[in-house]
C-alpha cells in the first residue's frame, strides 16, 4: 500500500512533512522500537490506509534489525515499507539511502520523501549532481552508492533501500548493485522488486558479510488483479475496442524506438480524444518548448492525444509525456519496454505488440522477468478495479485469419508468411507460459574493473593493505563460485600492474614500517575517472599527439570519441551518406556496376586519424593483454560538429536523426564528460578548451538536465546544504560566477564569438542577433546593413577551424567584471581587414548564466 504520489511544491505555502513531525527533536534520545512502530502505524491510519499483512510482516522484520527481501507484485505497497525504514533510521539518528536504476526515478522519490520528511532532511545524488548531500535521507543511483561505499573510510550508510533490485542481473550495471552488499558491513538492506526470482544465494552472502538475519516476504496478493487476453484482431481495431470499453490509458509496448514512433504515427488516423480533451491538452502544452527538429512531430502526436516515450527522445520530452499522462490527458502512449523500469506513467492496460525482442545478441522470446516487469505496470491502485494485459498475435497470423475468411467464401488467397528477420514464433501458448513462469534467477555481474580499482585507491583509508587489499577482500566476498573468484583475482592483479605501468598509481612506503600502500599518482584531477574500459589507452596515446599540430584539439577529440561506445544509429546514417557520395563519384568516372559494388564495400563512415588510432591501439593491446575482446572505435560525430561548427538542429536534420535526438544528445554529453573528466588538464590548450566550451553549450542549449547537476557535484563549493529548504527541493543551489575559472571563461567567450561569426558567414542575421546577450539594440536588419560593405569586397567568411584558432580572438579586461572581446574576420584569401568587437558587462550578472554574454559594439574595419 503506497501513499499517493506527491507533486513538487509551488507558491508560498510551506511543504508539509507529516513524518518529520513524529520524529524526536534534535538532541533528544532515540525512540524505542515500540514507539517507532506505534507512531508510524498511527500515521498510516491517519492517511486513511490500512497495512496489508505482507507489509506488516516486512515492517516487523525491519523493526527487529533484519535485512529484508521484499518480492511482491507491482502496486502492493513496497514503497510504504521503504518509508518505514527511512523513518526508523531517522528516529535512531541514522542515515538511510534510497537507490534505483534511473535518475528520473531518483528525482521522483526525492520529491516524495521531501514531502514526507521535509526538504531539509532529504538529499539527492545522481551521476549528474548533488543537492543537500549530507542529509539524513539521500536518494541516489546505485552507481553513486557504490562509489560512496568504496571511497569512504568509515561508511556513513546505516540503511539502504535498493528499489528495482532485479537490476542486480543487468549486464552493464549489475556490479553497482552487488558491491554495496559486499562492503557496507553495518548497513541494513531492503531489496525490493516485483520480479526477483530465487535470491537464496544473495541472502546467504548478505547474512555472512553483515552478521544480520535476512527475512524474505514474497507472493503477496496483488491489490489490483490482472486480466490477460490474447488478441487476433488488427492492432488499430484492438486499441479502438480497448478505448471504447474504458480500458484506457493504454501503454503500447514496442521493442524498438522506430517501431514506437511508427505506431504513434499510425494511430494519428484514429481519434481517441474529444475536442474538449484536446483543448485541455493544448492548455497543458502552453509554454512547452518544441524547438528541436523532432519537436513538431511530437507536438502533433500530443495534441492528438497520443504519447510517445522512448530513450531516443530528449529528456525534457519524455518528462512532458509523463506529466500529461499523469494528468489523465493521454489515452494511448506508444513506447518501448522502458516501462518495465518504473517509468511514472499511469496505465490501465499494457498492450504487447509482440512477445519477442532482440536481446543484444539474437531475437528471442521475452524472458519471464521482462514480461512480468512490464505487465505488472497495468492497473493503478485506487483508480482501477483490475489491470489488463493484452498481447497481439503476430501480424501474419492476424492477416491469415482474415484471408481464411475470404477463402471460406470461395476467393483465392495467398497466405502471408512470417517475417524472416527479427522474429521468433510466439502464440497463445507462449503468452500463457510467460504468465505462469517464475522470474529467472538473478545472475552475478561482478567484475573488478579499472573504475572500481581507481575508486578504491582514491578512498580515504589505507587500512587492510590499502585500496588493492580491499579489492582482494571484496573479490573474496563476491557472489559466484571459487573458479570465478580466482579469475577475478587474476584480472585485478593484471589491471593493477597496468595502472602502475601507466604511471597512474604509485607505491608509497611509510617510514619506520615494512609495509606499503598505493595511491593515485600526483597530477591527476580530483575526480579523475577510468569509467571507460579503454581510458588507459587514451592516456597512453595522448603524449604521441604533437602539441604544435594545427589540429591538435580536434585530434584529442577524435581519440576521446574512439573509446566511446558507438552510437550506431548515427554511424549508419553517416555510412549511408558516404556510400551515396561514393556511388555518385564512381558513376561520374564511368565505373561499371560490378566494380562500383566491389568498391562500395570498402567505404566507411568518417574515421579521422584511423591509421594512427589503429596502429597505436595495436601497440597498446600488445603490451596489455587484458584488452582482450575490447576494440577501438574511431568515429567522427562530435568532431564533425566542431569542425563545421554545426548546431544540434543542423546535425540532426542533415543526417535525418529526428527520431533519435536523445541518442545524439547523450553521445555529445558523454563526449563532453569524458573530455572533462578523463583528459588530464595538462593536455588542454586554448583550442581544446574551446572544444569543451562548444560541446557544453551545445548540450545545455538542447537540454541542460544532462549537465547541470553533474557539474555541481564536480565542484566541492556546491556541496553545502541549501539554507532555504525550498531551494533544496528545487535543486537551485547557485552556480559559481561565470568568470570564476578564467580559462574556462575565456573559452566560453571565444565559443560565443565563433557562433556569432558562423551566423554572419551564413548571412543568418536573426541567428546572429540570437547569439548576442538579451536586450541587444541590434536587429537582423541593422546587422545586415552593417555587413553589406564586407560582402561587397569579400565573397565569403572563412569559418574553418584554422580561421577560428585562438590567435584570431582577443579578450581584454577593461574593468572589474567588464571585458572587451574582438574576433578577427578572416576572408577566403586568409587576409584580415574586418573584425567583430563586443563587450561583456557582468557587473550585474544575468539571471540565466547560460544566456549569451556578448553585447555587440561594432562590426567593421
Amino acid at each position: 500500500m503506497s501513499t499517493p504520489s506527491p507533486t513538487p511544491a509551488s507558491g508560498p505555502e510551506p511543504l508539509r512533512a507529516p513524518l518529520a513531525a513524529l520524529l524526536p527533536p534534535e538532541g533528544a534520545p532515540p525512540l524505542a522500537p515500540d514507539a517507532v512502530l506505534d507512531r508510524f502505524v498511527s500515521w498510516v491510519a491517519s492517511t486513511g490506509l490500512e497495512l496489508y499483512p505482507h507489509q506488516e510482516e516486512g515492517i516487523l522484520a525491519l523493526l527487529d534489525g533484519n535485512h529484508l527481501v521484499l518480492s511482491t507484485p507491482t502496486g502492493s505497497g513496497k514503497s510504504l515499507v521503504a518509508t518505514f525504514l527511512h523513518f526508523q533510521a531517522m528516529a535512531a539518528g541514522q542515515r538511510s539511502f534510497y537507490t534505483c536504476p534511473i535518475k528520473a526515478l531518483v528525482n521522483e522519490k526525492f520529491f516524495d520523501l521531501c514531502r514526507l520528511f521535509g526538504p531539509e532532511n532529504v538529499g539527492m545524488m545522481t551521476g549528474d549532481g548533488a543537492v543537500n548531500r549530507d542529509a539524513p535521507i539521500v536518494c541516489c543511483t546505485a552507481e553513486i552508492l557504490m562509489n560512496l561505499a568504496v571511497r569512504e573510510a568509515e561508511s556513513s550508510v546505516d540503511a539502504v533501500v535498493m528499489d528495482e533490485f532485479h537490476y542486480y542481473g543487468d549486464r552493464e550495471r549489475g556490479v553497482a548493485w552487488q558491491v554495496p552488499l559486499l562492503v557496507l558491513e553495518r548497513a541494513r538492506f531492503l531489496l525490493m522488486s516485483a520480479t526477483l526470482g530465487d535470491t537464496r544465494a544473495i541472502e546467504a552472502s548478505l547474512r555472512e558479510v553483515t552478521g544480520r538475519e535476512v527475512a524474505a516476504v514474497r507472493n503477496a496478493a496483488r491489490p489490483v488483479p490482472l486480466e490477460h487476453e490474447w488478441r487476433e484482431t488488427p492492432l488499430h481495431e484492438t486499441i479502438e475496442e480497448l478505448v471504447s470499453s474504458s480500458r484506457a490509458p493504454i501503454y503500447l509496448v514496442n521493442f524498438t524506438q522506430r517501431a514506437a514512433a511508427e505506431q504513434a504515427q499510425n494511430l494519428m488516423s484514429a481519434n481517441f480524444s474529444s475536442k474538449e480533451e484536446k483543448a485541455r491538452i493544448a492548455e497543458a502544452l502552453a509554454g512547452a518548448r518544441f524547438d528541436s527538429p523532432y519537436g513538431k512531430d511530437l507536438q502533433r502526436f500530443l495534441r492528438h492525444g497520443i504519447g510517445l516515450h522512448h530513450a531516443g527522445l530528449l529528456p525534457r520530452y519524455r518528462l512532458l509525456v509523463e506529466k500529461l499522462a499523469q494528468g489523465g490527458l493521454l489515452k494511448v502512449v506508444s513506447g518501448t519496454d522502458t516501462l518495465g523500469m518504473g517509468v511514472n506513467i499511469p496505465i490501465r492496460t499494457v498492450l504487447f505488440t509482440q512477445l519477442c525482442k532482440f536481446d543484444g545478441t539474437k531475437t528471442a522470446i521475452l524472458t519471464s522477468r521482462d514480461f512480468h516487469q512490464i505487465s505488472g505496470r497495468a492497473g493503478r491502485k485506487g483508480f482501477d478495479e483490475r489491470g489488463y494485459v493484452v498481447a497481439q498475435a503476430p501480424e501474419h497470423v492476424v492477416e491469415n485469419k482474415k484471408l481464411a475468411e475470404k477463402a471460406a467464401a470461395g476467393k483465392k488467397v495467398v497466405k502471408k508468411q512470417p517475417p524472416t528477420k527479427g522474429y521468433v514464433h510466439f502464440d497463445r501458448n507462449t503468452f500463457q507460459r510467460l504468465q505462469e513462469k517464475e522470474p529467472e534467477p538473478l545472475e552475478s555481474r561482478f567484475e573488478p574493473t579499472f573504475g572500481l580499482l581507481v575508486n578504491l585507491l582514491q578512498s580515504e583509508t589505507t587500512r587492510r593493505g590499502g585500496g588493492y587489499g580491499r579489492l582482494v577482500e571484496i573479490i573474496a566476498r563476491s557472489h559466484g563460485n571459487d573458479y570465478v573468484r580466482a579469475r577475478h583475482r587474476r584480472a585485478a592483479a593484471q589491471r593493477f600492474r597496468t595502472l602502475r605501468a601507466a604511471g597512474l598509481v604509485e607505491v608509497r612506503r611509510i617510514e619506520g614500517y615494512r609495509g606499503a600502500y598505493l595511491r593515485p599518482a600526483p597530477g591527476l584531477q580530483r575526480d579523475f575517472s577510468l569509467f571507460h574500459t579503454l581510458a588507459l589507452y587514451l592516456l597512453d596515446t595522448l603524449p604521441a599527439i604533437p602539441r604544435e599540430r594545427e589540429t591538435y584539439a580536434l585530434d584529442v577529440l577524435s581519440m576521446v570519441e574512439s573509446i566511446l561506445e558507438d552510437p550506431d544509429v548515427i554511424l549508419w546514417k553517416q555510412l549511408d551518406r558516404a556510400r551515396g557520395e561514393a556511388v555518385a563519384e564512381m558513376k561520374a568516372r564511368g565505373m561499371e556496376y560490378d566494380e562500383r559494388m566491389a568498391e562500395l564495400e570498402k567505404v566507411e563512415y568518417p574515421k579521422p586519424n584511423r591509421d594512427f588510432v589503429y596502429a597505436t591501439f595495436n601497440e597498446f593491446a600488445a603490451k596489455h593483454p587484458w584488452v582482450g575482446a575490447e576494440n577501438i572505435r574511431p568515429k567522427s560525430v562530435a568532431r564533425e560538429m566542431v569542425e563545421r561548427f554545426m548546431t544540434f538542429a543542423d546535425y540532426v536534420r542533415e543526417y535525418e536523426l529526428q527520431r533519435s535526438e536523445g541518442v545524439v544528445l547523450r553521445y555529445l554529453s558523454e563526449t563532453y564528460k569524458t573530455l572533462v573528466q578523463t583528459v588530464p588538464e595538462t593536455y588542454r590548450d586554448d583550442a581544446l578548451l574551446d572544444v569543451i566550451a562548444f560541446l557544453r553549450a551545445t548540450v545545455r542549449g538542447v537540454d541542460s538536465s544532462l549537465i547541470d547537476e553533474w557539474e555541481r557535484m564536480r565542484d566541492p563549493s556546491y556541496q553545502a546544504v541549501a539554507v532555504d529548504a525550498r531551494a533544496a527541493v528545487a535543486g537551485t543551489l547557485g552556480p559559481p560566477p561565470v568568470w570564476a575559472d578564467p580559462r574556462a571563461f575565456a573559452a566560453r567567450i571565444r565559443n560565443e564569438l565563433h557562433a556569432l561569426l558562423v551566423a554572419l558567414a551564413r548571412k543568418d542575421h536573426a541567428g546572429a542577433v540570437a547569439a548576442l546577450a538579451p536586450g541587444a539594440e541590434w536587429t537582423p536588419a541593422t546587422l545586415e546593413a552593417a555587413m553589406a560593405p564586407y560582402w561587397e569586397a569579400h565573397p565569403r567568411i572563412d569559418v574553418t577551424p584554422a580561421a577560428r584558432r585562438p590567435h584570431n580572438t582577443f579578450v581584454k579586461e577593461l574593468a572589474p567584471r567588464r571585458w572587451e572581446a574582438v574576433q578577427r574576420i578572416v576572408d577566403e584569401a586568409g587576409e584580415v581587414d574586418w573584425a567583430v568587437t563586443c563587450e561583456i558587462d557582468l557587473t550585474d550578472p544575468p539571471r540565466d548564466p547560460d544566456q549569451p554574454l556578448l553585447a555587440l559594439v561594432r562590426v567593421g574595419t
